[in-house]
């Protein structure tokens, strides 16, 4: 009987509602019928996020130092021991947060890359707290990128009935059209394509978003259809995929969410998010495509808000374990 795969959890942000999600997934059927989990965080932090929750988890959490000392239905946690006994502030932001978060990512990769664990998921970090800890990345895709010297790379979302592929990711929304250019339209629909490809479907179906209300109208709205979105759904379909657009962000999503495609390709953050969490919200997926490991991540922050009152839902960590699990495994078959 194969063995499940390995997937490593990142605890994220220690006083967001990080450790608090990971407890609760560790508690679920879904997570074990799934994948051995491996926790990379701070053992301290997870027995004090324990104290609301009233649970246990399924399994006794061990600690160990390398995953291959995991043993079968084991739950266990690499504790780096990265926040101090005094440091943690349950619910506030601190560079100290910023630090520990980037220290669990770069074990993960390192774990990854070496073959040790067959894929990452990551609990939400806090773009406040790594500016704080001294940090430039906007967010985990550009850490992850640069951890793993990767430069074609994207995000995409996914959650009930849609795929989501961002070409630009979190910028300004002034500075968006001096970022669509072919190059860019065209490497986000190859990335499309390949990350569809790695999900189980043989033949995708790509539709393009255009940037401007009702794609332009021929130049009417706005040029970069015609200068650049056009001719990159042209190279395309020259390279042999099915591509249709662009077509106007305002039905494209119905059309997609009605089964007619398999991924869109959307121009920046909120025109694709927007409609999938509308349908999908604590329930999505973050995928990292183009890395040469497998990354997934809960659609939410760090929610301060709520942290460490035991009501955080833990769904869509869940939900990024099981697509992890499942594209570890089609990796594996291939």
């Amino acid at each position: 009987m194969d063995k499940k795969p390995v997937i490593a959890i990142t605890m994220g942000d220690p006083g967001g509602v990080g450790p608090e999600i990971i407890l609760k997934s560790l508690n679920t059927k879904a997570v074990w019928d799934a994948c051995r989990p491996v926790i990379i965080g701070d053992r301290g932090v997870l027995e004090l996020a324990k104290g609301p929750l009233s649970i246990g988890t399924r399994k006794a959490l061990s600690t160990v130092s390398d995953p291959s000392e995991l043993a079968e239905g084991e739950a266990a946690v690499i504790d780096l021991k990265n926040v101090g006994k005094d440091e943690l502030t349950v619910g506030k932001a601190g560079a100290y947060a910023g630090h520990a978060a980037v220290g669990y990512i770069r074990k993960a990769v390192e774990l990854a890359l070496a073959g040790k664990v067959d894929a990452v998921v990551t609990a939400p970090i806090n773009k406040e707290t790594l500016k704080m800890a001294g940090y430039k990345y906007p967010g985990h895709t550009e850490l992850l990128a640069e951890l793993t010297g990767t430069t074609d790379y994207g995000m995409m979302l996914v959650g009930g009935t849609l795929r989501v592929i961002l070409v630009t990711i979190h910028c300004a929304l002034k500075d968006v059209p001096g970022q669509i250019n072919m190059g860019a339209v065209l490497g986000t629909i190859r990335l499309a394509y390949s990350a569809c490809r790695a999900m189980g479907v043989p033949r995708p179906r790509i539709v393009v978003a255009g940037l401007n209300p009702h794609a332009g109208e021929g130049g009417i709205f706005g040029d970069e259809e015609i200068l650049h979105i056009i001719p990159a759904c042209e190279a395309a379909r020259a390279e042999g995929m099915d591509v249709t657009g662009p077509l106007p962000p305002d039905t494209l999503f119905y059309k997609a969410h009605k089964g007619q495609f398999d991924i869109v390709v959307a121009m920046y953050h909120d025109q694709g998010l927007i409609p999938l969490k509308m349908l999908a919200f604590g329930h999505a997926v973050n995928v990292t495509v183009g890395l040469p490991i497998i990354r997934t991540s809960v659609d939410h922050g760090t929610a301060y808000d709520i942290a460490g009152k035991g009501i955080a839902d833990p769904d869509s960590l869940i939900s990024a374990i099981q697509l992890a699990a499942e594209m570890a495994g089609r990796r594996t078959k291939a």
